[in-house]
């Protein structure tokens, strides 16, 4: 049988400062309390000696010393709860599993209640002044947006993509324009005034932007706009591909019985049937929107050969290889206008019904947005909204492992404790850059709008 592990706290001496106003009071009784602690695969306790005290001034009768971070009336010491928390934010297990992973290490028998108890006292503790404080010192004049579908929440999320921070968070009943005005007004209540906003194409975005911040550019997300162009590029391909399958039917007439050995030899020295092709340019089509530099020797064997069996597909490559050039983050904004109008003027895309359509996509107005971060300095130009796409992936994960947060008060909690973490790691790294002596880069100041 395993001896139990004690530990011993004594806070009681014979007079101690008043908690009102300082002034010294006598001892009059010695208490004792026993609380559970953390040892691996032991039962661990901790033996806190305290005392009362009566007091001789207005301020109270008689107070007690208590010298650690625990709740009033708790039957355990702070490492349990940190070791529980740690389990539930840190390394994502549910409450379920982290208490089965706490009664498998530290041999600790708790409820789902003290579980979830620990879970409000972190939230009651949370200095949510200090976050936003933090967040705007290092606030970077750039924005992503994005709104992520939680059953029958909405959690629209804002970031800073530069600063590497969570901006803020609000869940609502419905995704509209009511919801999103409120999140955003109350950003600008706390002064951030960006350069650029990053969002997708949302039709929720433009004109609320346009009322809130009028100096701020609005960046199209580039790379869910090349996502819808190169989904109509693969439309495309699936088309041709599907021609060259019924040519390949065509007139074919099915011999019965199996092929004779002579039969699939001479089958074989013609190549490949139009069937047989057509099936290779389905399962190679990705690379015909592949950036080319990402390319090695093999797949541009396959591209070849592809290009080999349906000649019409040259013109889906070229068409994706000059609208990746129209947003190259090096480009000069004249150069990426001059870029477009001369893939517009292509007659060869305009035959082609999807790349009709795909070139729809690049009307003046959009194709605006989309390049809007040219504008930006060097190193700072911010294309797409991937950092809180990042961001919604992660509390996507979270959902699923928490069968998908049936209440709200358990999502807001959540949200809140996770984005915490993220905020301290920042301030912590900040704090060790300093401590170092080492400078930290800072983010440029955010320029006052008009």
């Amino acid at each position: 049988m395993l001896v139990p592990i004690v530990r011993v706290v004594r806070c009681a001496p014979k007079s101690h400062p008043c908690p009102g106003c300082g002034r010294a009071a006598r001892r009059v009784r010695l208490l004792c309390r026993r609380l559970s602690s953390l040892a691996y695969r032991h039962k661990a306790y901790l033996d806190v000696y305290y005392a009362e005290y009566k007091t001789r001034c207005g301020c109270c009768k008689t107070f007690r010393c208590w010298p650690l971070d625990v709740p009033p009336k708790a039957d355990y010491d702070g490492l349990v709860r940190d070791a529980l928390l740690d389990r539930i934010l840190g390394d994502g297990l549910n409450v379920q599993r982290a208490l089965l992973a706490m009664r498998r290490d530290f041999l600790l028998e708790w409820s789902e209640g003290f579980a979830y108890d620990c879970l409000r006292w972190k939230v009651a503790r949370l200095d949510l002044p200090a976050h936003r404080r933090l967040v705007i010192e290092r606030f970077s004049g750039t924005l992503c947006i994005d709104e992520l579908h939680l059953g029958r929440f909405t959690l629209l999320l804002a970031t800073d993509p530069l600063a590497d921070l969570p901006v803020a968070f609000a869940l609502v009943s419905k995704n509209d324009q009511a919801h999103m005005r409120r999140f955003l007004s109350g950003l600008k209540g706390w002064g951030l005034l960006p350069r650029v906003v990053v969002t997708d194409g949302s039709d929720l975005y433009p004109a609320l932007l346009a009322g809130l911040w009028p100096a701020a550019r609005h960046q199209l997300c580039v790379f869910h706009l090349l996502k819808d162009i190169n989904d109509l590029v693969l439309k495309g391909v699936r088309r041709l591909a599907g021609a060259l399958a019924r040519r390949g039917k065509a007139g074919r007439k099915r011999q019965r019985g199996r092929p004779s050995n002579r039969q699939r030899a001479a089958r074989a020295a013609r190549g490949p049937t139009l069937a047989q092709k057509a099936a290779f340019i389905r399962k190679h089509r990705f690379l015909l929107v592949k950036d080319t530099a990402a390319l090695d020797k093999e797949q541009w064997g396959y591209l070849i050969e592809m290009f080999d069996y349906q000649p019409a597909l040259r013109t889906l490559w070229q068409f994706a290889c000059e609208v990746r050039r129209c947003f190259e983050k090096e480009g000069r904004v004249q150069t990426l206008y001059k870029r477009r109008a001369a893939l517009l003027r292509q007659q060869q895309y305009q035959e082609v019904p999807e790349l009709a359509k795909a070139m729809e996509l690049l009307e003046v107005g959009k194709f605006r947005k989309a390049v809007a971060f040219v504008y930006s300095e060097a190193g700072q130009k911010v294309r797409t909204n991937n950092h809180v796409e990042r961001a919604n992936r992660r509390l996507r994960f979270w959902e699923k492992q928490r069968y998908k947060w049936r209440r709200r008060r358990w999502v807001v909690r959540f949200v809140l404790l996770a984005l915490d973490q993220w905020w301290r790691q920042a301030a912590q790294a900040e704090a060790g850059g300093a401590a170092t002596g080492k400078a930290q880069p800072q983010p440029p100041p955010a320029k006052a709008a008009g």
